[in-house]
């Protein structure tokens, strides 16, 4: 009995050393539940085609960071924006979210965006293009880092300029080599016009940059209507009134992209997400960078990852967006799902890209962001594009002169401005 008793007693001890244990680890085992954080990441142009990958950039990165998870949220571009303003003000803002430039400028100067610039180290910030870097910064802060780019080149029907016996595109073109290619490249006779470039809010400002001219002065002031924007102006319509580029009424509702896969305009200026478009086009066809006349001056589209100023993660929040924007084996997979194109130097993550035809001059891409120019941008951008897109159709049908319409353009900025 004795024994017996000894042994009853041996498991009773027993059970209560490891109901110790337990008790004693568990605090342990909750602390080390709760240090993974969980931050949301809310995008619009990842749904509904690149939520997959994504996905394979947010593995990449809990892999490398596995105290933290990524929570995807999405939305429709359509409803983005109204979504976003509505939750910041409701006080739920997701921590990190993806802006494009235009409205990044708006959201870094309301204050509701974490300064980044400590988020990025000397190396890190070198694999960025510095242009797109610089774009995501307001008054020299980083507020924001570039995710993705796509821009505008010339595309070229190499067939129409090997029977116009014109020499291709170059680098080195001017607007006076443009139009006199699209001259001796348009043909009545064959419905074919030498050149199109929309004459429009984000085609102006471009090309008045390419001529030096802004929408503003340094001080804020308001230059549309400065001589050099005239003559850019002036440029863009005498395409249309000499006869080298289809007017409104000659495209009557057909895309001009389809009007060039039909060989009938020789130049386009457009963007480069129109490569899968004229892949398998019935001729042959090429980029160059978009010509300039005392400057060279390409579009820039770019979006931003950025973080809220509200988040209670802003740790790992800044650690997610500059993984996901700078990061080599993320940028991998952004280029081989073509979704856009990660804004890196390193060539090497472009090999297979640029070894894609057509175009065969693919180096045309990244050469145009030595002079990215971006959007102009006042609090009330939609109005002041819709303003500006108003003067420059009166222009395009006759009823105001360039400067009268740039004249007019600027009043209406001012207004917006002081309203």
């Amino acid at each position: 009995m004795k024994h017996l008793a000894h042994r009853r007693a041996s498991r009773v001890l027993g059970t209560l050393i490891i109901l110790t244990l337990i008790l004693a680890t568990a605090p342990f085992q909750r602390t080390a539940a709760q240090d993974k954080v969980t931050i949301t990441y809310f995008t619009f142009s990842a749904a509904p085609d690149h939520t997959a990958d994504l996905d394979k950039m947010i593995d990449l990165f809990e892999a490398a960071n596995p105290g933290i998870e990524v929570k995807v949220e999405t939305a429709a571009y359509a409803d983005y924006f109204t979504e976003l303003q509505t939750r910041i003000a409701g006080g739920d803002s997701p921590d990190t979210f993806e802006l494009n430039f235009e409205n990044f400028v708006t959201y870094a100067s309301k204050g509701t965006l974490l300064d980044l610039t400590s988020a990025i180290d000397a190396d890190t910030a070198a694999r960025y293009y510095p242009e797109a870097l610089k774009a995501f910064q307001l008054d020299g802060t980083q507020y924001g880092l570039p995710a993705s780019f796509s821009d505008v080149v010339l595309f070229y029907n190499k067939d129409l300029f090997d029977a116009a016996g014109v020499a291709y595109p170059t680098s080195d073109w001017t607007w006076a080599d443009e139009q006199a290619a699209a001259e001796k490249l348009t043909n009545k006779d064959e419905d074919v016009w030498g050149e199109y470039a929309p004459i429009s809010f984000h085609e102006f400002y471009k090309t008045a940059a390419q001529n030096g001219c802004g929408f503003f002065g340094e001080d804020g002031s308001v230059t549309i209507n400065q001589p050099k924007c005239v003559e850019a102006l002036q440029y863009m319509v005498d395409a249309q009134d000499k006869g080298f580029q289809p007017s409104d009424a000659d495209l009557a509702g057909v895309p001009n992209e389809d009007l060039f896969k039909q060989g009938k305009i020789a130049m386009l200026t457009s963007g480069i997400w129109m490569f899968s478009g004229f892949q398998d086009l019935p001729f042959n066809w090429d980029i160059a960078v978009e010509p300039g006349n005392t400057q060279k001056a390409s579009h820039f589209f770019s979006n931003a990852a950025v973080v809220s100023k509200e988040t209670k993660q802003a740790e790992a929040a800044a650690k997610w967006v500059a993984f996901f924007t700078s990061d080599p084996e993320a940028a991998k997979v952004r280029v081989a799902a073509s979704w856009e194109l990660p804004a890196l130097q390193d060539q090497a993550l472009f090999q297979d890209y640029l070894a894609q035809t057509p175009p065969d001059n693919r180096e045309a891409v990244f050469e145009s962001l030595d002079a990215i120019v971006t959007p102009p941008v006042i609090e009330k951008q939609q109005q002041m594009q819709d303003a500006v897109t108003a003067v420059l159709d009166q222009v395009k049908a006759g009823d105001m002169t360039p400067q009268e319409a740039l004249d007019q353009a600027k009043t209406d900025i001012e207004a917006l401005i002081a309203s």
